[in-house]
């Protein structure tokens, strides 16, 4: 047990990023057999960047099109972690990352959900002038943890998570909006019918 245990905490390093910096390449590839393009909440997201860095971890990101990944403001994704973690494993993994970012950035803060197995991790972020007095991007998020087993009967943690963001003087109204309209996304990521996964080597 705390061999299996061990393996999956190595595995997590892999699957944990702080704010939700997309990535660029010339080719994207599919890995994760998901039809796009992705829509949500009325808004239609392609795929537009895409990793498979080690054979059991995939990430997938989508983004509207007049969006780009070094400056969006809404982003969906999907990671997959293939083997015997469990949807908590990499909540709580996630939550111990977020606590020591708590110790030097006041703004960083989450709730947790849970409901028929699945967990619902709803987290602010921000990056932060040197001096600690501006904000350069704020961030939302909501991550879904589930457990998956794709089509080939291959089994492990699935993310799917929506990044929304703003950037320098539109954090105030970033803010003012959350806190009137805070359930909406919470409620549409929990909701989100997620498609079967056909995992590409």
């Amino acid at each position: 047990m705390k061999q299996r245990l061990k393996l999956s905490i190595t595995l997590l390093v892999i699957f944990i990023a702080g704010l939700s910096f997309g990535q660029t390449g010339k080719a994207v590839t599919e890995y994760l057999g998901i039809p796009g393009p992705v829509v949500i909440n009325n808004g239609s997201f392609s795929l537009a960047w895409s990793a498979h860095p080690s054979p059991a971890y995939y990430k997938q990101e989508y983004i509207g099109a007049k969006d780009n990944l070094e400056r969006f403001k809404k982003m969906v994704l999907v990671e997959v972690l293939t083997g015997d973690a469990r949807p908590a494993d990499l909540a709580k993994a996630k939550m111990a990352e977020l606590d020591q970012l708590k110790k030097s950035n006041p703004i960083v803060n989450y709730e947790v959900f849970q409901k028929n197995g699945e967990i619902l991790l709803d987290f602010l972020l921000s990056e932060n002038s040197a001096d600690g007095k501006k904000i350069i991007i704020l961030e939302r998020n909501v991550y879904r943890y589930r457990s998956f087993t794709d089509k080939a009967g291959k089994k492990g943690v699935m993310l799917f998570g929506v990044s929304e963001r703003s950037y320098g003087n539109d954090a105030d109204a970033f803010l003012s909006s959350l806190k009137k309209n805070k359930a909406v996304l919470l409620n549409t990521v929990a909701g989100f019918s997620i498609p079967e996964v056909s995992l590409k080597n």
